[in-house]
């Protein structure tokens, strides 16, 4: 625990042990009879607790997120400190209808700032509960230097928290680098894959999970969603790095199932409850949106559970990281249409409509030197569904755009008509790690400017790869690192992140690093300049 986090503790403690220890103590002091420091000691035990750590997420220039789940029937309060500045925010009740996770948007914060958020919850009758602190700083309105990690996949194909090696090092890989804030790509749970307490390598070594009953099956009810959300946050790692660092959250498949779209119907058997995946889909938005601290105000409504019931926030987003850096997070899984050989000369959905037009207007109107795109799923990299269908967009035909590479085409030829410079995309998804220039020279379809996507993952989940690549836009493959047999077990170090560095004179160096932290691959990329 941080200093800070422990004079939070420690002020909480002291304030309660005081009306038991303290004051039958003190000299001088009358002692209370036995039944009342009964009762006093069943406070202090009775003392909401934060259960599942603190988080920040979506911070830009000047506000941010703040989360925490309670052990109880509570309201969340901050207290907000920048150097000598303090200031107290009320956030909601967290009840029941929220898994008792509570969020509170903090606005007006000031650019280029340190802040310490402590955060408790505080119940009916006023009593503050145990407090953590959530560390994060704003980012500024003049040139600096700034970083990043993203990654995604994570306890996928049953590897999950395994206390023999110290739980989800690739967390504290990252944490150690210090880095600004953390893009987690997708696939933050994985709702569809049960967790066992021991799985038989292939080596024959035994690996040992942390279990719970909700990560025993695949996830069907809202209970089970939510349940394997609190799971990843029963890791040290995972804890310690979001306290410090904040978070820019996406969704993908595992959050509900794999390879999912609107209006699938499952024929899996573990499926014993729910096999309609609209239905599953909702209640895994649900406990998502719940479990990350994202910046929709939608995604803080106080009425959950209520007549009005649960509303769903917008998933892709801008968050402003100052004059530098925009980051732009899609969502290629809500608008998403049917699975399909992508062959169709018609074009069909991964964005949607609504939000290609976002994204090409936001990109149009953004200052920042780079524009990051974080998608949760590569453009160019074949990712099968099945012997025929496509999960992704890519359809392994070469030639011009057909299904839904044709939204992409679009996008690529809008950013080069409009002059849209410093475009850079990092996705995750395929569980290997991998450098990818992407090129009209050898493209089967070429209106649009040079570009790299950098894939990077899985940070704790099977390995796999190295998938084929299409060539419908031209991708080269420049590095890749990915198992050498299919779902490789953590313990193998393939496991991976990327890095980001934004210099203060502009220039980007990207690296992707491995569960250690060793940078495996890294490349300097130098502003253009031009608008």
């Amino acid at each position: 625990m941080t200093d800070l986090g422990k004079t939070f503790g420690r002020r909480t403690l002291l304030r309660s042990s005081a009306l038991t220890a303290g004051a039958l103590t003190t000299t001088g002091a009358v002692a209370l009879p036995s039944s009342t420091s009964a009762v006093l000691a069943s406070l202090v035990r009775s003392r909401l607790r934060l259960t599942s750590g603190v988080q920040s997420g979506d911070v830009s220039t000047g506000s941010g997120v703040v989360w925490a789940r309670s052990s109880g029937r509570g309201r969340l309060v901050a207290e907000v400190l920048s150097g000598r500045k303090r200031r107290r925010v009320e956030g909601p009740w967290a009840d029941a209808s929220s898994d008792f996770t509570a969020k509170i948007a903090l606005e007006g914060l000031a650019p280029g700032r340190e802040y310490a958020v402590g955060l408790a919850f505080e119940d009916e009758d006023g009593h503050r509960g145990e407090s953590q602190v959530a560390r994060f700083r704003t980012a500024g309105v003049q040139p600096q230097a700034t970083s990043f990690v993203w990654t995604g996949d994570t306890c996928g194909q049953g590897w999950g928290i395994n206390p023999d090696l110290g739980g989800l090092v690739g967390y504290r890989a990252m944490h150690e680098t210090r880095p600004d804030f953390f893009v987690h790509a997708g696939d933050t749970i994985y709702a569809d894959g049960p967790i066992a307490a021991e799985v038989v390598e292939t080596d024959g070594q035994v690996w040992r999970n942390l279990v719970t009953p909700e990560v025993s099956k695949v996830a069907e009810t809202l209970g089970e969603f939510r349940g394997r959300h609190r799971y990843t946050m029963l890791d040290e790692n995972v804890r310690a790095m979001y306290a410090e660092v904040p978070v820019i959250a996406q969704w993908d498949d595992h959050e509900t199932t794999n390879n999912w779209w609107a209006g699938e119907v499952l024929d899996d058997p573990r499926y014993a409850q729910e096999r309609r995946v609209d239905v599953l889909a909702a209640r895994a938005r649900q406990a998502w949106q719940e479990y990350m601290p994202i910046a929709d105000p939608r995604a803080h409504r106080q009425d959950r559970g209520r007549d009005q019931g649960f509303a769903p926030a917008r998933i892709y987003r801008k968050v402003a990281r100052g004059p530098q850096l925009d980051v732009f997070c899609l969502d290629m899984r809500t608008f998403k249409d049917p699975n399909t050989p992508g062959l169709e000369a018609e074009g069909t959905n991964i964005l949607g409509q609504e939000q290609v037009d976002w994204l090409v207007r936001e990109l149009d109107r953004s200052t920042a030197t780079w524009k990051v795109i974080s998608a949760d799923m590569p453009l160019g990299v074949v990712v099968p569904d099945g012997p025929v269908n496509q999960e992704s967009l890519a359809n392994r035909d070469p030639g011009a755009p057909l299904g839904k590479e044709l939204e992409i085409a679009h996008v690529l030829s809008e950013i080069k008509r409009r002059g849209i410079r410093n475009t850079v995309w990092i996705t995750a998804d395929v569980h290997y790690c991998a450098a990818h220039r992407y090129d009209p020279t050898r493209a089967g379809f070429t209106d649009f400017e040079p570009f790299w996507e950098f894939v990077a993952g899985p940070i704790a989940a099977g390995t796999f790869g190295p998938n084929q690549l299409d060539g419908t836009f031209g991708p080269e493959v420049v590095f890749s690192k990915s198992a050498a047999t299919p779902n490789e077990s953590p313990r193998k170090g393939n496991q991976f992140f990327g890095h980001a560095a934004i210099a203060i004179d502009g220039r980007l160096t990207m690296s992707l690093r491995d569960l250690t932290g060793a940078v495996l691959w890294s490349t300097d990329l130098e502003p253009d300049v031009r608008r």
